[in-house]
């Protein structure tokens, strides 16, 4: 491991400034994954900033909805009484994702910003356009199971890990940073990005800037949604396939639908155009396949991984369904139909 400075600041203008002064600094609270990266020489920070003594905890009431500090733990988050009550899509994609142990150490701020589990990005021995832009994706062609099937480009097919990223992007939340320039808001769906030529850039932060807050907006969807996610194996695994789903209905009218992908894309994949198609629809499996054809039907698959495209499909079908009824995906049901 290389040799680095370790700082901990008590302010937000101090974790700004001790940034700003190292090109190779990097911020650090629960370390679940940045300490990976650095075992496996993928980051190599010469300045660690300590951010764990910032004032950013907590969640409070926030203009009808909700605002989670960067520093809250994925634990914290999961279980607290107003997330499991009004946003209870969230809570369930924060159970699902990784174990107990890393749910209590990792924060919201960190799994927000954690990168791709991509083989070859973890590879150093290998080329890879995230690692040193310019040398090469060799997953395309290669080994790539696991890989995008949306939004890739010839320069990087990696997927964002994040299952707590998904419900956000379902949900709609806004991302509250600040930095040298001051503060800003960032809708979700801006937030990360897809990989064009340079892939190294996951996300939209300026030079400098710390993530502040998540707010979740006013709408819930607390009783007709689902997270259905789909891997190898049953715990402690990354997503094949992902699907937050959130409906509001009348009846059996969808009024409301919101639904995202995760580990399809190098963001949590939303598709407007088909919350739209379900508008107004009666909520049945016709509707719900009308709006999984329109999305699997942009899918580019790569040598390995066309099965996740009819997996997406009936994933999503299957999610809404459970949504329509009120009845959240069991973890423990692995099934497909």
């Amino acid at each position: 491991m290389n040799r680095f400075d370790y700082v901990r600041p008590t302010t937000v203008a101090e974790a700004i400034q001790a940034l700003g002064s190292d090109a190779s600094a990097r911020f650090i609270a629960g370390g679940t994954n940045l300490v990976d990266l650095m075992k496996y020489n993928v980051e190599k920070p010469g300045r660690l900033i300590d951010i764990t003594r910032l004032p950013l905890g907590g969640i409070a009431e926030h203009e009808g909805g909700l605002r989670i500090g960067a520093l809250v733990s994925n634990a914290d988050l999961a279980y607290d009484a107003r997330i499991q009550t009004r946003y209870p899509l969230l809570s369930s994609a924060l159970l699902a994702g990784a174990s107990a142990q890393l749910r209590n150490a990792a924060s919201t701020g960190g799994n927000l910003n954690q990168r791709t589990r991509c083989y070859y990005f973890y590879d150093e021995g290998t080329p890879c356009n995230k690692r040193e832009p310019g040398s090469g994706c060799p997953a395309i062609g290669g080994v790539n199971r696991i890989h995008a099937i949306f939004g890739a480009s010839e320069a990087c097919i990696a997927t964002n890990p994040s299952d707590m990223c998904v419900a956000l992007a379902a949900l709609e939340a806004t991302v509250q940073v600040t930095g040298p320039d001051g503060d800003r808001a960032i809708a979700f769906a801006d937030y990360h990005r897809l990989p064009g030529d340079d892939p190294s850039k996951d996300n939209s932060l300026k030079p400098g800037e710390i993530v502040l807050s998540v707010d979740l907006p006013a709408r819930d969807y607390g009783q007709h949604h689902t997270y259905l996610k789909l891997r190898d194996r049953l715990s402690y695994a990354f997503a094949l396939v992902s699907v937050a789903a959130a409906l509001e209905l009348d009846g059996r009218t969808i009024k409301t639908a919101r639904l995202a992908l995760g580990g399809v894309a190098h963001k949590p994949w939303r598709n407007v155009e088909a919350e739209a198609l379900l508008q107004g629809k009666p909520a049945t499996r016709e509707s719900f396949q009308a709006a999984a054809d329109l999305i699997v039907a942009e899918a580019k698959p790569q040598s390995e991984n066309g099965f996740k495209i009819e997996l997406a499909r009936r994933a999503i079908v299957r999610g809404l369904e459970q949504a329509a009824a009120g009845t959240p995906q069991n973890q423990s049901d692995k099934r497909i139909q």
